[in-house]
């Protein structure tokens, strides 16, 4: 089974990847994260201060990364979130422009400049495209919803409606995608049996040790700011 565990940032998808990979023996992609991806791309700039342009290349790169990924782990794998994620993350920000956090109080943010107007077309494109290597690529969805705090650690936006909409728009498109998905929320252990019982998932140890494991990844990941990573690569 390709199964994709969805949701927006801060919803909890890595954690709960990790924890379900130990716990299932079933492998994980690995494909790079934006931070790490932003200092080669766009170096010397936050996610923040990006333009249009520079976005598309981000999207690119990363569903091409996840791609791979994907291709290398064949028809059975979990996945820490889906190139929907790529594509609503810029169709989001046509609605509330590039950078979320100057627009949190605005309901919606006009596309009047002609760099943004193009922006708009090429990022539908990318949908168009994204969708459907989604559709002919994941057995099922999980689905979690945003109930914890959004992480201010300088990289994502700090805006809650900018994440409502990317976790309605994610609804809306799997179900127009037809493809199955699974809502799941509650505790983390409680989401970890919820997905394994609703896909019959076998299981490899006990759960606390799955979850211990998941943390020890967790913690080794490396968060630092994009520009952070930056300074250590050229210096």
């Amino acid at each position: 089974m390709k199964l994709a565990v969805s949701g927006t940032y801060s919803s909890g998808k890595t954690r709960t990847v990790m924890a379900l990979s130990h716990y299932t023996g079933i492998p994980r992609t690995l494909a790079k994260a934006i931070r790490e991806i932003l200092p080669s791309a766009v170096p010397g700039k936050k996610l923040a201060e990006v333009t249009p342009a520079e976005f598309l290349q981000l999207m690119l790169r990363r569903h091409t990364g996840r791609a791979v990924q994907e291709g290398l782990l064949g028809d059975h794998f979990l996945s820490d979130g889906s190139s929907l994620q790529e594509w609503l993350y810029g169709a989001a920000r046509v609605r509330h422009g590039m950078n979320p956090n100057a627009t949190a109080h605005r309901d919606q943010v006009p596309v009047a400049e002609d760099e943004m107007a193009f922006f708009a077309k090429v990022v539908d494109q990318f949908g168009f495209a994204f969708k459907q290597h989604v559709k002919g690529t994941y057995d099922a969805f999980v689905h979690l919803r945003h109930e914890l705090p959004i992480t201010d650690d300088g990289h994502r936006p700090m805006n809650e409606r900018f994440r409502e909409i990317i976790d309605d728009m994610l609804l809306v498109t799997l179900a127009e995608l037809d493809i199955p998905v699974h809502v799941v929320s509650g505790g983390f252990a409680e989401r970890i049996t919820a997905i394994v019982e609703r896909f019959d998932l076998p299981t490899v140890m006990p759960l606390p040790d799955a979850i211990a494991l998941a943390d020890d990844d967790y913690a080794a990941l490396d968060l630092r700011l994009e520009t952070e990573r930056a300074v250590v690569a050229t210096g």
